[in-house]
């Protein structure tokens, strides 16, 4: 959704509307951030249609600052510490609980070094082949093992998830990750929510078969 402020806008009025019926279909309280993420995407969408709209304009700076940070907060802030977080608090299976709370803790370091970059450091959004760019004059020292760390963060969790249908999640995200690195790599925080669309009806799937595991059933340490 990242070609055109129409298309930016379009989408997220579309993703809004899948997250307001994934949080009105779930009725299981460990499942409410899990179900928000949607929302959290469509926020994430409509900012971005607010920075090509200030982009391609003269006189909105001030749109244009606070819609990129919204956009960048939600894209390397929230996401590397929600998604572990959601399938943690999702998990009834006590050790593998333990074990994603590992993913939670690097998730929330990931968070903490986007955080410092956005606050200390000035980024600026740039139009290029109908894609925006944001480009930061950050030091590049640690920006690999960072992103490695984002998405260890934000995809294995969901494979070792317990909760039915989850890998589904982890390959659509996965896959979507591969292409935009491979096709749109200078592009990638802005082209990869291209794909939230289908990734929010995935979500709105496994929140509509509440309490079931990998195993059809819900089953704890105890049995």
């Amino acid at each position: 959704m990242c070609f055109s402020a129409g298309a930016s806008f379009a989408g997220g009025v579309v993703i809004t509307a899948i997250g307001v019926m994934t949080v009105r279909k779930n009725n299981d309280p460990s499942r409410r951030m899990f179900a928000a993420i949607p929302l959290i995407f469509g926020v994430q969408q409509i900012s971005e249609g607010f920075v090509w709209v200030a982009m391609q304009s003269t006189g909105h700076d001030l749109m244009l600052s606070i819609s990129a940070f919204i956009f960048l907060l939600a894209a390397v802030v929230i996401w590397p510490v929600m998604v572990p977080l959601s399938v943690y608090l999702m998990e009834r299976v006590k050790s593998m609980k333990r074990v994603l709370l590992i993913f939670v803790g690097v998730g929330l370091l990931t968070s903490l070094y986007y955080c410092s970059r956005l606050l200390f450091y000035e980024i600026e959004p740039m139009i290029s082949h109908h894609h925006i760019k944001y480009v930061g004059d950050f030091p590049k020292t640690y920006a690999i093992p960072t992103f490695i760390a984002y998405l260890v963060a934000t995809l294995i969790p969901l494979f070792l998830s317990s909760v039915r249908r989850m890998w589904i999640l982890g390959v659509l995200m996965a896959f979507s990750c591969l292409v935009t690195g491979i096709f749109f790599k200078e592009y990638l925080t802005s082209v990869w929510c291209f794909f939230a669309a289908l990734i929010s009806v995935v979500i709105l799937w496994i929140v509509s078969y509440p309490g079931e595991t990998s195993g059809g059933a819900l089953k704890t340490d105890a049995g």
